[in-house]
């Protein structure tokens, strides 16, 4: 069956949080089921308020694969207070239970900050992810190339790490311009992790 870009209904926002959660390995930093749930929750809505584009892939009626991006100075394209609540409630308990800090956060803004100095990125594509049980092959290319359509000459970033399959972005014209290595401290368990900052200027 054809695979088509359509508009993300909002019945599978929940599938959404299921892709990011087995796509980008959120059971390396969660074990509890339930906590691998609210914390994929909480990313999907923290990506979902901050984009200005939702680009959707579906194949007939199933969902097979969804890019947010943030380009500056076009319009949030969601917002919600329950979700924007749900992020700060959220957090608010991250720094109860993990008070030596987010590692990951700290970790892309010094990649961030370095990569600005000398470049001036149009927008950021901060959530990226595919049906695991869709097996057609493209369908994260056909999503980049969406967001590409109206991106001639401008250039995008994005944050991705070991855990994820970020020869994905290798393959499809992104360079690596940032790399950090840290180890994440979450209670008793230790995760060495080396995050990456990637970049892409789409061909005029």
């Amino acid at each position: 069956m054809k695979l088509e870009i359509k508009d993300l209904k909002k019945r599978d926002y929940k599938k959404s949080i299921n892709f990011a959660i087995v796509g980008m390995n959120f059971d390396v930093y969660v074990n509890n089921k339930m906590q691998l749930n609210l914390y994929g929750r909480y990313f999907w809505y923290l990506e979902l308020v901050n984009a200005t584009r939702i680009i959707a892939l579906y194949r007939g009626d199933e969902l097979a694969g969804v890019l947010l991006a943030n380009i500056k100075g076009e319009k949030k394209a969601h917002n919600s207070l329950f979700k924007r609540l749900y992020i700060k409630a959220f957090e608010f308990l991250q720094t109860l239970f993990f008070k030596e800090g987010d590692f990951y956060d700290e970790a892309n803004q010094k990649m961030l900050n370095h990569y600005k100095l000398n470049n001036e990125p149009d927008g950021e594509i901060c959530f990226l992810a595919a049906n695991p049980n869709i097996k057609a092959k493209g369908i994260g290319t056909m999503l980049v190339d969406e967001l590409g359509k109206d991106m001639g000459g401008k250039e995008v970033y994005l944050f991705t790490d070991d855990k994820c399959t970020y020869q994905f972005y290798e393959h499809r014209g992104f360079n690596r311009r940032e790399e950090e290595d840290i180890i994440m401290n979450l209670g008793k368990k230790k995760v060495n992790l080396r995050c990456f900052l990637y970049s892409k200027t789409f061909n005029a």
